[in-house]
C-alpha cells in the first residue's frame, strides 16, 4: 500500500486499469479532463509534486460546495479513483447503504418478536420489510413524543401517528392493525387497541390503465437513434416491451439461456408470479438482440443479457430499465398528458392492440402471463371499440306511457 506517488505516474496507473476493465474512450477522456484541470491544477498551483489522499481531501474542501451538483460528484469521484489506485491498485464499486433501521426500546423490542412471528408463518421477504418499514415509523414517532412503554399507548397516539402519514397510509394501517392484534392476542396488553383504527374505510377507486396507441408505439420506437452501443440496448429493451409486454424486472433479469434460438422463442421465469412463460422470439425483437450483442454490449462474464452503460459493468436493475422507457417516450415527444409511462404502459398498450385485433381473452392472458383471465379483464376498460359494440339501443317510449293517469306521475 503506497503512501504517495507523483501525480503524472499515478494518472498513468489509473488510465491503464480503465482501460483493462473495459471503461469506454469518453469514460476514460473525461476522468483525464477532470485530473487535468482539477487536481494537476490545484497542486501544480501549491507546487506539489506527489500525491496522497490528504491532498485530494484539501482539493476537495477547496473545491467542491455545500449543495453537491452532478458534476461535482464526478470530480469528488476522480478523486475516489486516485486513492483507490494509489491504496489496492484496484477501484471500488460504488454501493448504495439501504438505510439502516434500528428498532429501540421495550416497543422495538416487541416490534422484532412480531416480525419473527410473520417470518415463522412464512411470509415473503417484500411483506417482512413493508411491515419493518412502517413500524420502525411509528416507533420514532412514540419515542419523539416519549412514549417508551407498550402500557402508555392509547388510542390518541395511534390516531395522531396515522394523522401524519401522507404516503402509504393504507399499508401503514393494515401493518398497525395487525400489529395491536399481536399485541393483545400474546397478552402483552390487555387492551386490543386495533379497534381505534375499525373505523378507517377506504373507497377503492377503479383507475384505467394507461395505453397508447398503435401509432404512438411506433413513433416512440421510431424516436431512438441506434448509432451508439446505449441506442442499441435501449432499443431492443424497449422492443421486449412493446411487442412482448415484458415488465421491467422481466427484461432486466433475461439472460442468454433464456433465449431459445434455434425455434425463435424466449422461455423465462417471471419475477413477479414465479410462474413460467414462453413467448415467441418477433424477427424485430431478435434482430435488436443481436445487434445489441454484437455492437454494443460491453465484454463481461455475467449471464444477464442487458448490462449498464458504465464501467464497472453490471446487469440492469427494473428501475433502470423503467428509466430506460421513460426517457425514450419523453424524447419521442409524444403527447403523454396525465398518462403513465414505462413498460407497464407498453404492456397495457400490447393489451389494448391485441383486443383491438379480437385476439381471445385467454390467449392475452397467455402471452402476458397472467395466472387467470381475470387479472386481465381490466384491460377490457381500455378498449373503446369493443364496449361500444356491447352498447343496448334504447328502445323509443311510446306517448301512451307519458299520459298514463292523466301524467300525473311525471309533473
Amino acid at each position: 500500500m503506497q503512501q504517495n506517488q507523483e501525480i503524472s505516474a499515478l494518472i498513468r496507473t489509473c488510465v491503464g486499469y480503465l482501460e483493462r476493465n473495459g471503461y469506454t474512450n469518453e469514460r476514460i477522456e473525461r476522468y483525464k479532463s477532470m485530473w487535468r484541470n482539477g487536481i494537476c491544477l490545484y497542486m501544480n498551483d501549491r507546487g506539489l509534486s506527489d500525491y496522497d489522499p490528504t491532498v485530494g481531501e484539501r482539493f476537495i474542501q477547496t473545491t467542491i460546495s455545500r449543495i453537491v451538483t452532478a458534476g461535482e460528484r464526478d470530480i469528488i469521484r476522480s478523486v475516489s479513483v486516485l486513492n483507490d489506485i494509489l491504496a489496492n491498485n484496484n477501484i471500488s464499486k460504488r454501493i448504495t447503504h439501504p438505510i439502516k433501521r434500528e428498532l429501540r426500546g421495550q416497543i422495538g423490542e416487541v416490534i422484532k418478536r412480531f416480525l419473527a412471528k410473520l417470518k415463522e408463518l412464512r411470509r415473503c421477504k417484500s411483506t417482512l420489510q413493508g411491515h419493518l418499514v412502517y413500524l420502525y415509523r411509528f416507533n420514532q414517532y412514540l419515542e419523539v413524543n416519549a412514549i417508551t412503554s407498550l402500557e402508555d399507548i392509547n388510542e390518541q397516539h395511534i390516531l395522531s401517528f396515522v394523522s401524519t402519514q401522507t404516503n402509504n397510509r393504507t399499508n401503514i394501517i393494515s401493518s398497525l392493525k395487525l400489529f395491536l392484534r399481536f399485541l393483545h392476542e400474546e397478552r402483552i396488553i390487555t387492551k386490543d387497541l386495533s379497534y381505534a383504527l375499525a373505523g378507517y374505510k377506504w373507497k377503492k377507486t377503479e383507475k384505467l390503465p394507461s395505453f397508447y396507441s398503435e401509432k404512438e408505439v411506433k413513433q416512440i420506437e421510431g424516436s431512438i437513434s441506434q448509432s451508439s452501443p446505449v441506442g442499441k440496448r435501449n432499443f431492443a429493451v424497449l422492443l421486449l416491451s412493446t411487442r412482448l409486454g415484458l415488465r421491467a424486472s422481466d427484461i432486466a433479469g433475461l439472460c442468454f439461456s433464456n433465449i431459445d434460438w434455434e425455434n425463435s422463442l424466449i422461455a423465462l421465469e417471471q419475477y413477479k408470479t414465479k410462474n413460467e412463460i414462453k413467448l415467441p422470439l418477433l424477427t424485430e425483437v431478435g434482430e435488436a438482440i443481436i445487434a445489441y450483442l454484437k455492437f454494443g454490449r460491453p465484454k463481461s462474464e455475467t449471464t444477464n443479457i442487458f448490462l449498464s452503460a458504465r464501467a464497472p459493468y453490471r446487469p440492469m436493475t427494473g428501475h433502470a430499465v423503467s428509466s430506460c422507457v421513460r426517457q425514450q417516450i419523453d424524447a419521442s415527444h409524444v403527447c403523454v398528458a396525465e398518462r403513465k409511462k414505462g413498460p407497464h404502459a407498453m404492456r397495457h398498450s400490447l393489451a389494448s392492440r391485441l383486443l383491438e385485433q379480437n385476439v381471445s381473452l385467454p390467449i392475452i392472458s397467455e402471452a402476458l402471463g397472467h395466472q387467470t383471465t381475470d387479472a386481465t379483464m381490466s384491460y377490457l376498460q381500455i378498449d373503446m371499440q369493443m364496449l361500444r359494440k356491447c352498447s343496448l339501443d334504447v328502445p323509443a317510449v311510446s306517448e301512451d306511457f307519458y299520459n298514463q293517469k292523466n301524467g300525473a306521475f311525471y309533473e
